[in-house]
């Protein structure tokens, strides 16, 4: 066994030291190093054996800051390669730019008591203008090289939506759409495609995006999947030779607006069973029926349907394999909900490259999660929506 810094019996002997906790952190965190080092070695401090693949060289110092305040730590050293504990790692791409966020707006002089608190709680402190420059830029260069790089290949199925964050503009605080796309390509790989920080949703907005995406390279869209805002509708009908999905989940909460809370549940699965038909044909037959049959009772829910029929079944003229991806932005869901999640932590931001800088370095670290999962969809239904269908197949040598 390893000898720990302090033992743990006259750690709890200390109770009543206003210290303890952070104690109790350094023990548990030289504890977590000693082992890592002990399994490195293939045997424990000063213990001689068969099996030692390495050794000791001694301690090196380092301060961690943490919320219980700063804690001293000896990082132990191996003669052999280096060793450094797994829960001091440099924070994440997204970790920085939150920090850097916070920074900006405290030294803006826009701070207030929470935001200050916060900035103590992540461990900071001395904060200067030249550190929150050289975080800025090494962040925004990542960021700004993600969002702007070229786009190769046919990216069949184009997933777009909007959430909105508030933002101190002329002395006003405002809201702003941030709005996302997110697509498919025809190797069944899932990318974040780009962003934009704007006034609002309108078509305008809207419409450079999508042509700012095609100059970078996008092309093959077949589909394209969002919600029903009408700015967005013209901007896809305008940029794009597509067919447009109204998300699913989007229509039942339209329709169930027009529904008492104790009829929902009945409504809902009398709608559901559209979508449980297999064949377009089928799944077009039932929507009827069901509209006719709630025409008397819900007939603001019978006009929403006769309206929009085709929109929400267009996934149905999608290959089957890939149509529980194709009905709704889900696929987006999760996405926008931590963005709210780290944008609500800021509260205001202080400027749109702020929002950039945050959002952007969140979805960098997204799309590269995306990129070692496994596939999103089925590769072999694109054939019958790619423009330029090619061979999977490895090469055969005669």
């Amino acid at each position: 066994m390893t000898k720990p810094t302090i033992a743990l019996t006259e750690l709890v002997e200390k109770g009543a030291d206003a210290d303890l906790l952070k104690q109790m952190i350094q023990f548990v965190a030289q504890r977590m190093m000693e082992f890592d080092v002990e399994s490195l070695c293939g045997a424990g401090f000063d213990v001689k054996s068969a099996d030692r693949i390495n050794s000791r060289n001694g301690y090196r110092d380092r301060l961690w800051q943490t919320r219980a305040g700063d804690v001293d730590l000896k990082i132990p050293k191996l003669r052999q390669g280096s060793y450094f504990p797994g829960f001091l790692e440099p924070r994440r791409t997204a970790e920085k730019a939150m920090a850097a966020v916070i920074q900006e707006a405290y030294i803006q002089g826009i701070s207030t008591r929470s935001v200050d608190e916060l900035v103590k709680a992540m461990g900071m402190t001395g904060i200067s203008k030249s550190q929150v420059s050289r975080l800025v830029g090494e962040i925004d260069e990542r960021v700004h090289a993600f969002l702007d790089r070229p786009l190769e290949g046919d990216w069949p199925y184009l997933w777009i939506d909007a959430t909105y964050v508030k933002v101190r503009e002329a002395g006003r605080i405002v809201s702003v759409a941030v709005i996302i796309a997110v697509a498919v390509n025809t190797d069944g790989g899932r990318e974040v495609l780009g962003m934009r920080v704007g006034p609002s949703e309108a078509e305008p907005f809207w419409t450079d995006f999508l042509r700012s995406l095609m100059r970078r390279g996008l092309r093959g869209v077949k589909l394209v999947i969002s919600d029903a805002h009408e700015g967005l509708k013209a901007a896809v009908s305008k940029v794009f030779n597509a067919t447009w999905q109204r998300c699913r989940v989007h229509f039942m909460r339209n329709a169930m607006a027009h529904v008492g809370k104790g009829q929902r549940t009945m409504v809902a699965a009398l709608l559901r069973t559209v979508f449980a038909q297999d064949s377009r044909a089928e799944c077009h037959q039932q929507w009827r029926l069901v509209a006719d049959q709630l025409r008397e009772k819900y007939p603001k829910i019978a006009t929403l349907m006769d309206g929009c029929e085709d929109e929400v079944l267009a996934h149905m003229a999608f290959p089957k394999a890939h149509r529980q991806q194709l009905h709704s932005t889900n696929p987006l869901e999760r996405l926008n909900a931590e963005i709210k999640r780290r944008t609500d932590v800021v509260g205001i931001f202080p400027n749109d490259p702020a929002i950039t800088r945050l959002v952007g370095a969140m979805l960098l670290e997204q799309n590269d999660e995306w990129c070692l999962q496994r596939r999103y969809m089925q590769l072999e239904a694109f054939e019958s929506v790619s423009d330029n269908p090619q061979a999977k197949l490895s090469a055969v040598i005669n």
